[in-house]
């Protein structure tokens, strides 16, 4: 596995600095907090839920309550976790540090298992392949799975669109590798694992990535959190589109084969 190390300081920092607030993942409020609303829709009553990735643990104690079974929260930086295990004592969850490409979980062990921006921080494809197959590996057949990730195909169609406005391109941080869409999906089909993809960024993205530097005054707005981005943001939520949402979901309903270690081909 690749040398990580430049990763696990950057992310140990961020939970030195920013403690248990939102801004330890993302400092874009308004993204996070359509990323907790989609996986809300998959909260049910009496199930087993496992955060990969679950940095400080900010959005997974907005998905526990007394009526899930088991919450557990994992995450690669140990900093992290002692932010979330000392921050959030009063939530009835199990903070532990982990590898999300070794899950030291058994098979089948979740009812829903989900990542927020957790597999681009692996350096390599296989790597990233590694981590899928483990995710699908601890969650029971027939439960669900949702990846919600950086996409590298409509981060370069959003390029395209702010070459035309002659702005700079958009790159990924040095300690992002993002998916691709192409790969992702034909590692789906070759494992026949039922998934549907949702773009629940594209209008947020044209607006607030694209639409706020062609404004005049565009120096008003240069945080994420301001009314111009807000907009989009409740925009995002009463219309859809795709093609440049750069954070996208796939959803993968885990097949039911007795067999729960699913075979992944590196491609």
């Amino acid at each position: 596995m690749t040398d990580r190390t430049h990763i696990d300081k950057y992310w140990d920092e961020q939970a030195l600095k920013c403690g248990a607030d939102f801004h330890a993942s993302w400092a874009d409020r308004f993204l996070i907090e359509t990323e907790i609303q989609l996986v809300e829709r998959y909260i049910k009553n009496d199930i087993r839920v496992l955060d990969v990735g679950c940095g400080n643990g900010f959005s997974t104690v907005l998905h526990s309550c007394n009526r899930l079974t088991e919450m557990v929260g994992v995450d690669y930086s140990s900093e992290m976790i002692n932010v979330a295990k000392n921050r959030h004592t009063q939530h009835n969850i199990n903070f532990q540090q982990g590898d999300v490409r070794c899950l030291d979980f058994e098979d089948s062990r979740f009812d829903l298992v989900y990542t927020t921006r957790t597999l681009i921080n692996l350096a390599t494809w296989q790597e990233q392949v590694c981590a899928i197959n483990e995710c699908l590996r601890v969650c029971r057949p027939g439960g669900t799975v949702l990846f919600l990730e950086a996409f590298w195909e409509p981060l370069v169609t959003l390029n395209a669109m702010r070459l035309l406005f002659g702005l700079q391109p958009l790159v990924e941080h040095d300690f992002n590798r993002y998916l691709k869409k192409s790969k992702v999906e034909s590692l789906f089909n070759t494992t026949g694992q039922s998934f549907q993809n949702e773009d629940y960024s594209c209008i947020y993205y044209v607006g607030t990535r694209l639409l706020r530097e062609l404004l005049v005054d565009k120096e008003k707005y240069i945080s994420y959190n301001n009314s111009f981005n807000a907009l989009f943001a409740d925009i995002e939520k009463q219309f859809s589109a795709t093609g440049c949402g750069v954070q996208q979901a796939y959803i993968v309903k885990k097949n039911d084969a007795n067999d729960h270690k699913i075979p992944i081909r590196i491609i």
